[in-house]
């Protein structure tokens, strides 16, 4: 006989991870649940009981409304809950191949604590079948319990966009799904308390995670056919972002630009896609022709901002460089998977010397993950190329008139992100 579910009134909640994810999803089912919010790291954790969140998603007023909510870093406390949702990071290694240890570190915490009848939600990104293959075995092995009979699993794909203060968690409508019909009705409408936007319950696990995953290889390979037209126009003498407005004059085209494809998903999650498929035997040219051009377009940036030093008739090694910005996305904190490294980097192999400024990003965070010192006060009038990585309103509010004051005379400006009229900056994407 299987264990019963939680009654909707006795539900206690935790939440395995407290980041861009599941920062706002504890604090909304804090307001109407007793929610506990877990997180290894005791900064984190000290911070939000401040009711400060650095990653500026959530608001101290909300922090403060949030009367059901509490922070810990016991893992003993979990064994207080009945519904766990877990939302680490799940990133890629070093060879672009998925970097599931997050995961199974918080499948083997929450596993310990699990008693019958317990539900387990996952939300962070994986490949179609991860759930059920690779975290379902941990959390029966730590617990001595078995899958669909003493504890349910459900998946519920996040849709956090990090600085959109429009779409934000209740705006978005939510994803559901379930090990079991019981369990995905179940999880269903615990979310759907919460998510005004609504819910979308779909037949399996596997479902859901596939939807998660190609949300974002959509954007990527569509970025990619634009930066690898954005290439061919350089090359033509043709300016990108001319030719796409004239194209936007059509009612069905779409929107999308050229530029870096950073981030916590559109540069990751292709490859959980494209991992699970080698293990089946299946190609994927499309998605992966899209990675390497997405790829290559910090490396891209870094030349042509070389060839314009150049024009000048200053050796690369003897210049130094700008970089505005260093977040991977405008009026954002979030370092994840920042591309603007590509073009420090590229620029460093020529012998560039290369100041970073960014007034949004902690500054050791920058260090501690791309060994990078921001410059919090560049000198005016003392670099040989300015290039604008990063439209924060700070550096797109003065317009180049005021980016260029940080160059020498007739200094370069190179716009990555078309934030700029093309009369007024020297290269764009």
């Amino acid at each position: 006989m299987s264990a019963p579910l939680p009654q909707r009134d006795r539900i206690r909640l935790a939440v395995v991870g407290l980041g861009y994810v599941g920062l706002p999803l504890a604090v909304a089912f804090g307001r109407k649940l007793p929610t506990l919010g877990f997180d290894v790291n005791l900064i984190r954790v000290n911070e939000l009981e401040r009711h400060h969140d650095h990653t500026l998603e959530v608001s101290g007023k909300a922090l403060r409304e949030a009367s059901r909510l509490q922070f810990s870093t016991d893992a003993g406390r979990l064994h207080e809950c009945n519904v766990y949702i877990v939302t680490v990071p799940t990133p890629i290694d070093e060879y672009k191949r998925p970097d599931l240890r997050p995961l199974e570190a918080a499948s083997r915490t929450v596993g310990e604590s699990l008693s019958p009848g317990d539900v387990v939600i996952y939300e962070s990104t994986v490949y179609p079948g991860a759930t059920e293959e690779v975290c379902v075995p941990i959390l029966e092995r730590e617990s001595g319990l078995v899958f669909n009979r003493d504890f349910y699993v459900g998946y519920s794909p996040e849709r956090i966009n990090p600085g959109d203060h429009e779409h934000r968690l209740e705006t978005i409508t939510k994803v559901t799904s379930g090990s079991t019909p019981e369990a995905a009705d179940f999880v269903d409408e615990l979310y759907a308390s919460v998510i005004t936007a609504g819910t979308h319950k779909t037949s399996s696990i596997r479902v859901a995670e596939g939807a998660k995953v190609i949300e974002n290889i959509q954007r990527d390979v569509n970025i990619a056919l634009v930066n690898e037209l954005a290439l061919l126009f350089h090359r033509l003498g043709m300016d990108t972002q001319e030719v796409l407005a004239a194209a936007g004059t059509k009612w069905n085209f779409l929107p999308f630009r050229p530029g870096l494809v950073g981030g916590h998903c559109i540069g990751v999650d292709p490859y959980y896609l494209t991992h699970k498929a080698q293990q089946v035997g299946f190609h994927t040219d499309v998605i992966l022709a899209g990675r390497r051009i997405n790829d290559g377009m910090g490396q891209h940036v870094a030349h042509r901002v070389v060839r314009l030093i150049q024009k000048n008739d200053t050796h690369p090694a003897c210049c130094r460089v700008l970089v505005l910005g260093l977040a991977f996305k405008e009026n954002c904190p979030d370092l994840r998977n920042t591309r603007v490294v590509d073009i420090v980097h590229e620029l460093q192999d020529y012998g560039v010397g290369v100041d970073v400024h960014d007034p949004w990003v902690d500054a050791a965070q920058a260090r501690e993950a791309y060994g990078i010192e921001l410059v919090t006060d560049p000198a005016h009038g003392g670099y040989d190329a300015v290039i604008l990585a990063v439209a924060h309103r700070e550096f797109v509010s003065p317009g180049a008139p005021g980016l260029r004051a940080f160059g020498k005379p007739g200094t370069p400006l190179f716009d990555v992100k078309g934030a700029l009229p093309k009369a007024d900056v020297d290269g764009r994407l």
